[in-house]
């Protein structure tokens, strides 16, 4: 018999080829897997929420594993995992759940936050990215009231990917401004691949006025990767919450 578990933790991903394992590179799934693997003196391998891509950050992250050991839920645990972990990775807790529950497949939201920094600030140069022209934030906002309108983001997804439908529903999207600081932040039952930096780059289009609000719905209903903005850059990507239904997992920090 095994237990399976569920991790929440953090990572900073400037140092990292994302989250998923692959060949010749460093990832966060990895890290963890040789580090539970040697403390539990197992082989164990970890199911991830969802795959951030190289540079991409998550101030919250959830990931599942199975262990033959029925005592992992313990803080002394915790305190041992991060020992074996480098300081760009962090496990904020490691909790029982059924045996069906999925850290993927039964996450009901995902939340990302974008960050940009309208002054060049040293100490945020790999959490943030320097723009250097203050975009029009009530502009940017009425964008995102449009984006309520559809559940189709093709135009807003990575070309040529596996997946059955582009369909997502969009549950919050705003941008918010802290003297320097601007935040776009978007909550979805479902995220394509790229979504959310071309989501960025589009609606700053829209704020810097190379775009109107009704080419920005165009752009959506065109369903064409290439009528959209471009791409930003990763290091200002952050995801920052994965929901559940609470009778599966509530979350724990």
């Amino acid at each position: 018999m095994t237990q399976r578990y569920f991790i929440e933790l953090a990572y900073k991903g400037t140092h990292f080829h994302g989250w998923q394992v692959q060949p010749n590179a460093v990832t966060v799934q990895e890290c963890l897997e040789k580090a539970l693997s040697t403390i539990t003196r197992e082989t164990i391998a970890v199911t991830g929420a969802g795959r951030t891509d190289t540079g991409v950050h998550a101030n919250y992250f959830v990931a599942h594993f199975n262990s033959s050991k029925f005592n992992l839920d313990h803080p002394d645990f915790t305190h041992k995992l991060n020992s074996f972990l480098n300081e760009d990775v962090s496990v904020f807790s490691v909790s029982k759940v059924g045996a069906e529950a999925h850290a993927r497949f039964d996450a009901r939201s995902r939340t990302y936050q974008y960050h940009l920094n309208l002054l060049k600030d040293p100490f945020s140069i790999e959490t943030s990215w320097y723009f250097f022209k203050q975009p029009d934030l009530e502009k940017m906002n009425k964008a995102c009231e449009i984006l309520f309108d559809y559940i189709d983001f093709t135009s807003f997804s990575k070309l040529h990917t596996d997946v059955k439908t582009n369909n997502c529903k969009i549950i919050q999207a705003e941008w918010t401004q802290l003297g320097s600081r601007m935040v776009f932040t978007v909550k979805a039952d479902r995220f394509l691949r790229n979504m959310v930096r071309a989501m960025v780059g589009t609606l700053l289009e829209v704020g810097i006025g190379k775009m109107d609000l009704d080419t920005f719905r165009s752009v959506i209903e065109q369903k064409n990767r290439g009528a959209a903005g471009l791409s930003v850059p990763a290091h200002g990507l952050f995801l920052t919450d994965i929901e559940y239904p609470e009778t599966l997992f509530k979350r724990t920090v």
